[in-house]
């Protein structure tokens, strides 16, 4: 098939199109078909109008028109739309109901077949809570969620909790596929690389999941039990939550470091080592500082729609994993196997989780071993790409009644 695909920014700086649209891509070219990946770059506008190939799927940046800001939208949505239709695909597939790959849907639906792609909710209870758009602008995106989701010829749905809901919204379970985000495996680098000598919990994060507080209270309930434990923090928060964080470890009288290198002998003494944002390549060395990771996630309505590709990351490498039972994370872990689950906002039972791990070697190697074993089997792209497939046929089929 000659597959669109379209995204409402580029691949970076967020991870939808960069983690999901594209390995998903790649996986369909493998399968013998042909995806031209189209990009409104507007936060990143250094990738205007570039154009190059990535593991045999074409990916075009759509060059950034000038004039006002209203303008700029509907000249920008313009183009995607006449470059989607120059290629006369046999089906578009549009990653979000909102925004620039919003407003190609509407544009295109008449004329080919659209499967929407969802993987968050956008809506009130959703991002629209956590952005400060302003009120119209959540307005909008509210109705594009709820058109794009009801006028789609398909759906793709990225966790259990979307399912249901667009199942309610569209009526017709037939035309939602269940595509959960899948793992891009990294190297499983031996726990001997690590530095220090000392006990050591990864917080892998965008920080926008929990309440720092919260985090902070797990934290101080480990080192109750077990006081030589040290965090290590990748990642930055939307919001700069990050700097509460360091602020609470600074007025407990922690030793801090920041913008460590990943190196074996990277400050020992330092009870918090924020490493910050760090390119992919170099994860598998800060994931294995890690004896266990932190996975705390609070039951709200984002949480359980979202399928978080960090989890499927730290799961991927083989890094024990401590967390809250919300939504996908439930999903993608089998308690007790794999990583261990807790009740959602438990502290006590989260500390207690995470002590019993740091105690038990045997454990932790045990969930390792099983957890990047079965992560690369249930979430491999390549299987992955066989739902799109039939979520294509469907559409195709569709169109052709």
């Amino acid at each position: 098939m000659r597959i669109v695909m379209i995204g409402p920014f580029g691949l970076r700086p967020r991870g939808t199109m960069s983690v999901r649209a594209l390995p998903l891509a790649q996986a369909l070219v493998a399968r013998g078909h042909t995806v031209t990946l189209l990009l409104p770059p507007w936060q990143n506008p250094e990738d205007a109008g570039r154009v190059w190939d990535e593991g045999g799927v074409h990916i075009e940046n759509i060059a950034l028109p000038a004039g006002v800001p209203g303008w700029f939208h509907w000249r920008l949505a313009s183009a995607l739309v006449r470059r989607a239709g120059a290629l006369n695909p046999d089906v578009i597939h549009t990653f979000k109901p909102k925004a620039y790959a919003g407003l190609a849907h509407l544009a295109l639906r008449r004329r080919f077949p659209v499967v929407v792609d969802t993987d968050d909710w956008e809506g009130y209870g959703g991002w629209n809570d956590l952005n400060p758009y302003p009120v119209l602008l959540k307005r909008f995106f509210a109705w594009q969620e709820r058109w794009g989701l009801t006028r789609a010829t398909a759906v793709t749905v990225a966790s259990r909790a979307l399912q249901t809901l667009v199942w309610a919204m569209v009526g017709s379970p037939e035309r939602v596929f269940y595509l959960p985000n899948g793992c891009i495996p990294r190297p499983v680098l031996s726990r001997t690389v690590k530095g220090g000598g000392r006990p050591t919990l990864l917080l892998y994060t965008r920080f926008f999941e929990y309440k720092v507080e919260r985090l902070w209270r797990i934290v101080e309930g480990v080192r109750a039990r077990i006081p030589d434990v040290r965090l290590w923090v990748v990642g930055k928060g939307f919001f700069a939550e990050e700097e509460t964080l360091l602020s609470l470890a600074r007025a407990a009288g922690w030793h801090v470091t920041e913008g460590v290198s990943p190196a074996p002998d990277a400050d020992p003494a330092a009870d918090l080592v924020y490493a910050g944002l760090v390119q992919p390549e170099d994860l598998p060395v800060h994931f294995a500082q890690a004896d266990v990771a932190l996975y705390p996630f609070d039951d709200t309505l984002l949480n359980r729609t979202k399928c978080p590709v960090k989890l499927l990351d730290l799961l991927a490498a083989g890094v024990p994993v401590v967390a809250d039972a919300v939504g996908q994370v439930a999903e993608s872990i089998r308690h007790g196997e794999t990583g261990w689950l807790v009740p959602p906002g438990d502290d006590t039972a989260f500390i207690e989780a995470v002590t019993t791990l740091l105690r038990d070697a045997l454990l932790r190697q045990a969930l390792a071993q099983h957890a990047a074993r079965d992560a690369r089997k249930r979430f491999a792209w390549d299987t992955l790409a066989l739902v799109a497939e039939a979520a294509y046929r469907y559409a195709d089929r569709i169109r052709v009644r």
